[in-house]
Parts: C-alpha cells; structure tokens; sequence
C-alpha cells in the first residue's frame, strides 16, 4: 500500500469513528444537556476533534453529520416543527451550513496557529473554543438570515430577540467551557500519544 493510499485509508477510518461518536451522542442523552429551557449540545466536540486531528475536509464532513443529525431532530422539536412548516429547504440549510462551516474554520484555525504556537497548547485550546463560538454564531446568523422576517419570529416581538440573547449566551457559554476544556484536552493528549508512537517506530 503506498503512502497516498494509506493516507486516505486512515483518514477514512478516523473520520468513520468520529462519526460514529456522533451518532451515539446525537441519539442518547450524551449528546444534549437539557435542564429546563436550557439546552446544550456537546456534539461539537467530536466535530472540533476531527478538524484539529484529522484536518478542515474532516471537520466539514462530521459537521455536516452534525447538521444531518439536528435535522432529522427538527421533526421532533416545537421550535423545529415551526420552522419546517414555514420552509422545510430553508431549515435543512440552517441546520447544515453552520455545522459544515465550523467544522472546516476549526480545522483551518487550528492550522494556522499551530505553525506560530510555541506552546502547541495554544492553538488546541483555541481552536477547541472556537468551535462551540462558531458553532452559535454561524447558526443564530443564518437563523435571522432566512426567518427573521417570517411571521412566526415576529410574532414574539422585541422580547423574543432578548430572551433569545439571554439563552443563546448562556448556552454558548457552557458550550464554549465544555469543547474547550475537554476538546483541548482529548486533542492534546492524542497528538502527544501519537508523537511518543512514531518515535518508537522511528526507533
């Protein structure tokens, strides 16, 4: 098997477990913490993972399992059933474009930093933040995009806008916490434990 061909390979199966991952938590309470109104998600995690580790194409494509997985779940959800029955194309691309777009920018951040990190901590923590940022700015951004002026967002008046700050940054914030904290921490210590294995190898 030649290099290319193993690259490939090896991509292919990472990203495959990482998807996997995905799956299980967007389907189990792994995936979502919900404590009355509050909901946060810990979906991004993987997906941070993947761009940091695999690289931005990576990233993009466990988004975009992430952004299918919010889909399917907008069926089940008030808020979602709301926004299929004003433009069900239109929420299939809220719920996809932000994820697939956080998932390349975290991978494409990540590289960036890590050629001028001397540290090599740095761009892990960073770029495992930016993903629970990207991830609710992308997604709040393409929601008053393509349903700001809809009746239903109207409906709910100036108090809609302010509740939704109040909750967006709460959830943002416990979001940003948790990818970075355990995001940095899963990246670090698996470039580490791969570092140690090629020396060994090299050896």
């Amino acid at each position: 098997m030649n290099t290319n061909t193993h690259a490939k390979t090896l991509w292919m199966a990472q990203t495959a477990i990482l998807t996997a991952v995905i799956l299980l938590m967007a389907f189990t309470p792994l995936g979502y913490l919900k404590v009355g109104i509050i909901e946060i998600t810990f979906l991004v995690i993987p997906v941070a993972i993947g761009a940091i580790m695999i690289g931005p194409g990576s990233g993009a494509v466990l988004g975009a399992v992430f952004g299918a997985t919010s889909f399917a779940q907008a069926f089940a959800s008030p808020f979602g059933a709301a926004l299929l029955a004003i433009n069900p194309f239109y929420t299939f691309l809220l719920t996809m474009v932000p994820r697939i777009l956080m998932g390349y920018l975290v991978g494409l951040l990540f590289r960036s930093l890590f050629k001028i990190d001397k540290t090599k901590l740095i761009s892990y923590t960073v770029a495992s933040l930016s993903g629970a940022v990207l991830n609710t700015v992308l997604f709040i951004a393409a929601l008053f995009l393509m349903f700001g002026q809809s009746d239903y967002l109207q409906s709910f008046g100036d108090g809609f806008v302010q509740i939704l700050g109040v909750l967006v940054g709460l959830n943002a914030l416990i979001e940003a916490i948790a990818c970075m904290i355990i995001g940095a921490a899963i990246t670090k210590g698996l470039s580490v434990a791969l570092r140690h294995r090629q020396q060994k190898k090299a050896t």
